[in-house]
């Protein structure tokens, strides 16, 4: 048991006191968001079956996403290009969010909300497939990415935070987490890259394991 550390009026807590309290607070809110989006979990198995669908073609998978969403986009691409937890073919994807020539350029050419969506033309094809990360469903660039991939005929998954926003409607699966609270969102959001990461692989790898 830990010895008890009396703090004297005025003073702040310890710093080990600061941190569990954080912890516990974080359990709390995480284990609230997961049980709604437990009982509201058709749109990931939707996004699954989009994802597995697009890869088992043959097909690419597009992602993209601002700050720590496209942190988000290319932890994604790097689970599907490497590995989650087998060993097995990689998966063709590609985070939009990593050459720094193309966004350097594209922006100043012409204008950070083309920053997605001129990738999406000079890559993107009939049956792709694009992921986009949004807790505010609200990006600029990621709306006129997913109007790309639209006129690309490409497929869309949006992962948002609650409201979805204009990216949320214009995608053919929405993934809303029940959140409001950005970081909250966030983490939920590498939840949901797991899951669907696992999906796929435990999908696909039993069909190369069956050839």
């Amino acid at each position: 048991m830990q010895p008890q550390v009396e703090v004297q009026p005025g003073e702040a807590p310890p710093l080990a006191e600061v941190v569990r309290d954080a912890v516990r607070e974080r359990r709390t809110t995480i284990a609230g968001v997961l049980d709604r989006l437990e009982l509201a979990s058709g749109p990931l198995a939707q996004a699954a079956e989009l994802l597995v669908g697009t890869l088992r073609r043959g097909n690419k998978v597009l992602l993209a996403g601002n700050g720590g969403s496209a942190a988000e986009a290319q932890h994604f691409a790097a689970e599907l290009v490497g590995r989650f937890r087998r060993d097995r073919s990689p998966y063709a994807a590609i985070a939009l969010t990593t050459d720094t020539s193309i966004l350097t350029a594209v922006s100043n050419d012409y204008g950070y909300e083309h920053v997605f969506a001129r990738q999406v033309f000079a890559w993107g094809q009939q049956d792709d497939l694009l992921v986009a990360f949004s807790t505010s469903g609200e990006s600029e660039n990621l709306v006129r990415a997913a109007v790309a991939a639209r006129q690309r005929r490409m497929k869309v998954v949006a992962v948002t935070g609650e409201r979805g926003g204009r990216l949320g409607r214009l995608a053919d699966v929405a993934v809303r987490i029940p959140c409001d609270d950005t970081p909250t969102a966030q983490e939920i959001h590498m939840m949901a890259t797991h899951i669907l990461c696992g999906i796929t692989e435990r999908e696909l790898s039993c069909e190369d394991d069956a050839s």
